[in-house]
C-alpha cells in the first residue's frame, strides 16, 4: 500500500489490506496519531477490537467502516475496502459473473424459485443468506445484505443495461418471511419493472413445461455483443461463453418470454398478490 490513499492489493486478503489501511490511518492521522485505545474509544468500541481488525481478523462489523471514514475524514475510504472484504466472502465464480454484470449491456434472468439478486431488498436478501450460512453472525449477513444491493447501483447509472425478467408466479407467492417484508419486496419489484430499461414479466403456473424449469438462468451481453450464460445449481454455478451453450439457452429464454404474461399483465397479477398480503 503506498500511503493511506494509495495503491492496494484486494485480490489476495482484502481484510488484511483493511487492517493495514486502518493502522496506517490511525498511524499517520493529522490531527494527531491515535492508539489503538484512543480509536477504540472514539468508534465505540475496545482496543482489543481494533487490535484484531488491524491483524485481519473476521469479523468487521459493519457499522465500524462509517465511523472509521467519519473519524479520518477518508471520504467513503473504509467504506468501499469493507465492501472488498465482503466481496471476497463469495466464491470466485460468482465474482467473476457479479465483474460481468456490471460490463454488461443487456441482461436476461429466468427466475423459478426466488426474487433475483438485482431486485432484492435488503431483508429479503438477509433472510436468503441465514438459511444459507447458519453461522453467520448478524454483523456479516447485513453485510452480505449490503454486498448484494450494491449490485443495482447498475441499474441507477448514466447507462443502465437493459433487463428482462421472466419469473415464475411461485416466486411471488412464495413467502417465507413476514406479509411485511413481502409486501416491501413486492412493492420494489414493481418499482423496478417501471423503469424504461426495464421489461418484467411473470410466468403464470399453469403455463406449459419448458426446457429451463430445472433452475435459473442468466444471460449476460457484453458490450462486443458476445453472450454468456450463468447457470446456477445448490451451491454450484457456471458460466458457458461456447455457442453450443449459448444459442439453446437464447432460445429457451425467447419461448419464456412469449408463453409469459405481457409487462402490464404480469404487474396486476403482482399487485393483487401484494395487496392479498
Amino acid at each position: 500500500m503506498t500511503g493511506q490513499h494509495g495503491v492496494y492489493s484486494t485480490a489476495s486478503n482484502p481484510r488484511r489490506a483493511f487492517g493495514e489501511a486502518l493502522r496506517n490511518a490511525r498511524k499517520q492521522r493529522k490531527a494527531g496519531r491515535l492508539s489503538q485505545s484512543d480509536l477504540g474509544r472514539l468508534s465505540h468500541t475496545s482496543k482489543s477490537t481494533i487490535s484484531r481488525i488491524e491483524a485481519g481478523v473476521p469479523p468487521i462489523a459493519s457499522h465500524l467502516p462509517a465511523l472509521f471514514d467519519q473519524i479520518f475524514e477518508t471520504d467513503g475510504y473504509f467504506k468501499r475496502l469493507y465492501e472488498e472484504v465482503v466481496n471476497q466472502s463469495f466464491p470466485a465464480l460468482f465474482r467473476r459473473r457479479m465483474a460481468m454484470e456490471r460490463q454488461a449491456t443487456a441482461i436476461f434472468e429466468w427466475s423459478p424459485t426466488l426474487i433475483p439478486g438485482l431486485f432484492q431488498t435488503a431483508e429479503y436478501a438477509r433472510r436468503l443468506f441465514r438459511s444459507s450460512n447458519p453461522r453467520a453472525t448478524d454483523e456479516e449477513l447485513a453485510g452480505m445484505a449490503r454486498a448484494r444491493l450494491a449490485r443495482q447501483e447498475l441499474l441507477r447509472g448514466d447507462a443502465p443495461p437493459t433487463v428482462r425478467v421472466v419469473l415464475c408466479e411461485s416466486v411471488i407467492r412464495r413467502r417465507f418471511g413476514s406479509r411485511d417484508m413481502m409486501r416491501e419486496q413486492l412493492a420494489v419489484l414493481l418499482g423496478h419493472g417501471e423503469r424504461h430499461t426495464t421489461r418484467l414479466q411473470v410466468l403464470p403456473l399453469d403455463a406449459e413445461a419448458h426446457l429451463l424449469m430445472d433452475g435459473p438462468i442468466t444471460l449476460l451481453t457484453a458490450p462486443n455483443h458476445m453472450t454468456a450464460v450463468c447457470v446456477e445449481a445448490f451451491r454450484t454455478s457456471s458460466i458457458h461463453e461456447d455457442q453450443e451453450h449459448v444459442r439453446p439457452a437464447m432460445s429457451a429464454c425467447d419461448d419464456l418470454t412469449s408463453e409469459a404474461l405481457s409487462a402490464r399483465e404480469s404487474a396486476a397479477v403482482i399487485r393483487k398478490h401484494m395487496e392479498s398480503l
